[in-house]
Parts: C-alpha cells; sequence; structure tokens
C-alpha cells in the first residue's frame, strides 16, 4: 500500500494531477487524495487549481460534474463501473418524457444525476441547499424534482410546497437502512444521536436528531458537545473523516435490514482503490468526456444554483 501511495504522488506531480476523493470512498483513498468532500464542493475546488489533470476517486456522475465545471481539464475516473443506482434510476430520456408530460414547471434535479440530466433542468441542488433552493422559488410556482423520492418529500414536508411532482428515484444506500435495527441501537446506546442524510425514508428522519448532507453531518458530529456517541446513518465511508476529526467519539454505522455485516456499503464507491487511481494516473484513462452541447446546458443549471446561493448568501 505505501509503495502505490508513492507511485500515486509521483504521477500527481508528473501529470499536475489533483487528486478528489468522495467520503464515501474507502479510508486509504480519502488519505491520498487533495481534497475529500462532497460531489459538487469537490468539483468546484478543483475547478479553482491551476491542475491540467483531475483524478475523481467517486462515482460516474461525480466525474462528469468535475467536467462540467472544468471543461479545460482532462478528468480521470479510476473505474468508469463506479456508477450510482440513484442516477441510473432517472434515465435523461424517461425524465425528458416526464417533463414533457408536465409543462410549465420548472425543473429542480438533485447533483447525484447525470450530465444528460442536469442538462434537462433549470436548477441543480445539493441535499445541504436543496430546501433553500426551492424556497427561493414563488410559493405558487409548479415543480418537479428530481431523482430522489425521499429527498424530494423530506423538501415538500418542509417547504409545504404541494405543487411540486416528485420522480420516483431512490439511492440503494440510503433506502435500505434499517429503522427497526436503529432504535435498538438506540436502546443499547440511550446516550446516542441519531444523524441522518435526507436520502432516507421518512420515518428514519423522523426519528433522528440531525438531518443533513453528508458534510454537514460530519461538521454536526465534530462540533456537537452534548454526547460523544452518535448512530450514522449514511454510507460509512465518511466515519474515516468523523474518527479523524473527533477521535475520542464513538461513531456508529446504521445498518441496512439485510445484511451480516452490520454496515451499509455502496457497492459503487468501493470499486475505487488505489491500484485503479495509480493505474488511472499512469495510462491517462479512463476519461469523462461529455459532448459540449450536453456540457453547457448541464453548466447552466449549476450556474444557477450557485447564483441563488450567492444571492440567498449561504455560500
Amino acid at each position: 500500500m505505501m509503495a502505490l501511495k508513492e507511485k500515486i504522488e509521483a504521477l500527481k506531480r508528473q501529470r499536475n494531477a489533483v487528486i478528489l476523493a468522495h467520503y464515501y470512498t474507502e479510508g486509504d483513498v480519502q488519505d491520498v487524495a487533495d481534497f475529500v468532500g462532497d460531489s459538487l464542493a469537490l468539483s468546484q475546488k478543483a475547478a479553482t487549481t491551476d491542475a491540467d489533470v483531475i483524478l475523481f476517486a467517486g462515482v460516474h456522475f461525480m466525474g462528469e460534474t468535475a467536467k462540467i465545471l472544468s471543461p479545460q481539464k482532462k478528468v480521470l475516473m479510476p473505474d468508469m463501473a463506479a456508477g450510482c443506482s440513484l442516477a441510473d434510476s432517472c434515465r435523461a430520456e424517461d425524465f425528458a418524457a416526464f417533463i414533457a408530460a408536465h409543462p410549465g414547471h420548472t425543473v429542480i434535479s438533485y447533483v447525484n444525476t447525470t450530465a444528460e440530466v442536469k442538462a434537462l433542468t433549470d436548477i441543480v441542488c445539493t441535499s445541504s441547499n436543496a430546501v433553500q433552493i426551492v424556497e427561493s422559488l414563488p410559493k405558487d410556482e409548479p415543480i418537479i424534482f428530481g431523482p430522489d423520492r425521499n429527498l424530494g418529500n423530506y423538501i415538500k414536508n418542509i417547504t409545504g410546497r404541494e405543487n411540486m411532482l416528485i420522480w420516483d428515484g431512490a439511492c440503494h444506500v440510503h433506502e435500505e437502512f434499517s429503522l427497526e435495527k436503529i432504535l435498538e441501537l438506540k436502546k443499547e446506546y440511550p446516550q446516542a444521536k441519531v444523524l441522518t442524510h435526507p436520502e432516507c425514508k421518512r420515518p428514519i428522519i423522523l426519528v433522528s436528531d440531525y438531518v443533513g448532507s453528508t458534510a454537514g453531518l460530519l461538521k454536526y458530529a465534530t462540533e456537537d458537545t452534548s454526547t460523544d456517541t452518535y448512530i450514522v446513518v449514511t454510507e460509512p465511508g465518511v466515519l474515516h473523516q468523523m474518527k479523524k476529526a473527533a477521535p475520542g467519539k464513538t461513531f456508529i454505522p446504521a445498518p441496512p435490514m439485510d445484511s451480516t455485516c452490520g454496515c451499509n456499503n455502496c457497492s459503487f464507491m468501493k470499486l475505487v482503490t488505489l491500484r485503479k487511481m495509480a493505474d488511472a494516473l499512469e495510462r491517462m484513462e479512463p476519461e469523462i468526456v461529455i459532448p459540449e452541447e450536453v456540457r453547457a446546458k448541464a453548466e447552466k443549471s449549476i450556474r444557477r444554483m450557485l447564483d441563488i446561493s450567492k444571492k440567498l448568501g449561504f455560500i
């Protein structure tokens, strides 16, 4: 492993590359990255660097987002098979038909979508700003929200937007957490707080002490002083950063409904390995390529989100 890390570091310098790693990748992958975080924040960060190459240790739509915001840079993925169940649940042709069947709606899409879906979108959002993006629109404005039904319903419940149509998609990780097992953990650790990602089902959100994006969960867990024990209801890769930031605290990964391992990994994220990262930098492939027409339209929807965020003062 040490030899691989040294090889990655040498190739990174040789290629003038920046390495991004999502919170859900393995700990050793996160440790060789220049930046670790949520997908859009990473892509924004990479766009500000003078790197010629972006190696994105994450899943396919994340590499696409990096390419959308940095068209002049070469974007590499360690494994093109690292997809996303949520993005896959919303094919562009199906989403286009849904939009056509409901004219007059403003289309808001979660960042966890393909470039083609972003190109069909008016405003992109993240899990940390989705509520504010929706509330920035007039209260009577018809909205289509996709693709995550759990996040969509969470937003709808908070904002009271009855004129919001929600696409029926979901993330296989957040969809499969077990409420019963979380409640059992609460009995075992009565002092623990439940920290939950809004892609989870509503019954789990209702028993949670805090709901937020992955970065939000990390921030809360490391800054909170009311307890030292947390049940974390999202992909357990983020526990690596939580333990580094707050080594004196206990972080318990929430279990899925059917599991013998006690955790709920994203099988796509775990395809990313140090070996594949080194190979990608050495071969300079596989590379993310997006047709310019699609990329430009997708960028417009992201830029609109950023404009709204700046206007509201939450970035």
